[in-house]
């Protein structure tokens, strides 16, 4: 399975539960990750954790490609979090994921973006599934929140003292976090 992985600890809880029924390879491409440095620290802390774990996954990182994610955000700097531009994030990196799957001959992919309470997770199944039919990999729809998924990954934070940041990545999400901060 190709795993999608935004960051250390939305992953945390999806590879102990996958890795009990795939062969897990992460993917780490997230463009939209804003800046630098917010990048580099998550890609370390993915790998941190996983060598914590004592787990012999592999981990691949994609070129930090903020160019992608800049050209499908123009002209909805302004939508609301969770709109619209969100949902075109969504498929830049799962397209990418599914892609590489292809590529990389995996049965499956998905991603850990579900287990977000903040993110939609019928539209990442609905992305998933359409992708699955232009590259004819199997999607594992997942909702990862459920189940006390989300609870799990808190906890999983804490064993292994993961930094957890407080926006999804875009420069975007950071302002309007900080906007709803100062309220």
């Amino acid at each position: 399975m190709l795993l999608h992985a935004c960051c250390a600890p939305c992953s945390s809880y999806c590879i102990e539960y996958l890795n009990e029924h795939f062969d897990i390879t992460l993917f780490f491409y997230n463009p939209n990750i804003h800046p630098a440095d917010e990048y580099e620290h998550r890609v370390s802390e993915l790998k941190r954790l996983v060598a914590e774990m004592g787990l012999s996954i592999p981990v691949l990182e994609c070129e930090n490609d903020t160019q992608s994610f800049y050209a499908l955000a123009r002209g909805r700097e302004d939508v609301r979090e969770g709109g619209a531009r969100c949902f075109d994030c969504y498929r830049l990196r799962l397209e990418k994921t599914a892609a590489l799957a292809k590529e990389g001959g995996f049965d499956y992919f998905t991603t850990t973006l579900s287990i977000s309470p903040l993110k939609n997770s019928a539209k990442l199944r609905e992305i998933g599934l359409e992708l699955e039919e232009k590259y004819g990999v199997k999607n594992l729809p997942s909702d990862f929140k459920k189940k006390e998924g989300y609870k799990r990954s808190i906890e999983l934070s804490k064993k292994y003292n993961l930094y957890r940041q407080n926006y999804c990545g875009c420069e975007y999400s950071k302002q309007s976090f900080a906007v709803e901060s100062s309220k």
